[in-house]
């Protein structure tokens, strides 16, 4: 073990207290979305990271466009500690969580921790890496004080829409111009080095008809009946995607979600409107436009057996699959390395069924790999369900690793 290797070593296990107060105090301030109100978790972030001793940099996004997002408020934060001449990389997690919803058995802003777990929304997805990012970081800055030379420079990003899609959130931050990483890592699960994940689109889909009397429907146009055929042939269409696997270890087979459904005016009328919005997940080796024009068609060859119903398609959300990119081999290699070594076990890159923020920095062609605290699955974790939880001694190794990773990235 060499002299920087130890002093992370040592320093982190000192920390280890600290740490946890840290994440549990995060844990404790509800930032679900929707509704998207953020802004005071995001203050309550800033202010225990600036008494870690960092300047925080905060960059509220302009109301008309976090509305324009389907929140209500948002606020980035930006950390930066440069050590010299060198590369920036960028560590990103999300702060803002899926609403608790209903079957817990702990108080989702809790923090319990019990036999060595933490429970409580955004636990593990992703609060736990602001607690590892920021640990990481510190280590690094004692082994600078111990000695070791480093050339670079490290920056937090904790944003706040990922629930939402990134757009403001990374995508934002980059957009404006206010951060231009050369490498990322972005929130994960400790067992995995993710380079490739899922894309996404969400569809709305509304069917228009014309209302009329439950006496006398037959005056009327049925926009639910017209619906009903409509989700049925996507139902029996959805089947087909099971022969289409990725090559990825890890991907698996597109997927195809109805979410939501509304409509209908009252319980005698004929229903003369009903929306339905569609989630279709899309393996890395497809392109998101053909994606796109799939389904349309799919919709609208089903739409056909009802001339009468007007249905129109809009766009929600695309966010396109995650890829491998050139440069990100050594990022990958050493955090592989890393995890392998304080893991105890072989940590190999994978890619995941799901998508997150990573799409924002790939889409701007830079390298990017997910790598954070967590067990070995999402399941596991509980994430998105009731009693998430995060084992403490995860979120210790895995800021071990990501510490040991920047040494490494930024070695002089």
């Amino acid at each position: 073990m060499t002299d920087a290797t130890s002093t992370i070593h040592r320093f982190l296990e000192e920390q280890r207290e600290a740490q946890t107060r840290f994440l549990a105090e995060l844990v404790k301030v509800a930032s679900d979305n929707p509704p998207g109100d953020c802004r005071p978790h995001a203050e309550v972030a800033a202010t225990l990271l600036q008494q870690l001793g960092f300047t925080v940099e905060r960059h509220p996004v302009p109301a008309d466009l976090v509305q324009a997002n389907g929140m209500i408020s948002a606020t980035n934060l930006v950390v930066r500690r440069r050590f010299g001449e060198g590369p920036v990389i960028a560590l990103n997690a999300h702060g803002d969580v899926v609403p608790p919803g209903e079957g817990w058995t702990r108080d989702p802003y809790g923090a319990e921790i019990a036999d060595g777990w933490m429970y409580g929304r955004g636990v593990a997805v992703s609060k736990s890496d602001f607690a590892t990012y920021a640990w990481a970081l510190l280590a690094l800055q004692a082994a600078e004080a111990a000695g070791a030379k480093l050339g670079g420079t490290v920056e937090l990003h904790f944003t706040y829409d990922e629930e939402a899609g990134g757009e403001i959130g990374p995508g934002w931050l980059l957009q404006q111009g206010i951060t231009r990483p050369d490498l990322a890592i972005g929130a994960g699960f400790s067992y995995a080095v993710v380079n490739a994940h899922n894309g996404c689109l969400h569809l709305e889909v509304q069917v228009d008809g014309r209302s009329a009397h439950a006496a006398m429907p037959f005056t009327g146009v049925d926009a639910l009946e017209a619906a009903t055929h409509i989700l049925e042939t996507l139902y029996a269409w959805r089947k087909t995607l099971a022969e289409r696997r990725s090559a990825i270890p890890g991907i698996g087979s597109p997927q195809l979600t109805v979410g939501l459904i509304k409509g209908g005016i009252n319980t005698n009328v004929v229903p003369d409107r009903v929306t339905f919005r569609l989630d279709r997940r899309m393996v890395p080796e497809e392109f998101s436009e053909a994606v796109e024009a799939e389904l349309v068609q799919v919709i609208g060859e089903a739409a056909a057996a009802f001339p009468q119903a007007k249905v129109t398609v809009r766009r929600i959300l695309l966010a396109r699959p995650l890829v491998p990119l050139a440069g990100g081999e050594r990022l990958t290699e050493i955090l592989c390395r890393r995890a392998s070594a304080v893991m105890g076990e072989p940590v190999e890159p994978k890619g995941v069924p799901l998508y997150t923020d990573a799409r924002h920095y790939a889409e701007r062609g830079i390298p990017i790999v997910l790598y954070g605290a967590g067990p070995r699955t999402i399941e596991e974790a509980n994430a998105h369900r009731a009693d998430e939880r995060l084992p403490l001694s995860d979120l210790y190794k895995a800021t071990e690793v990501v510490a040991l990773s920047l040494l490494d990235l930024l070695a002089a």
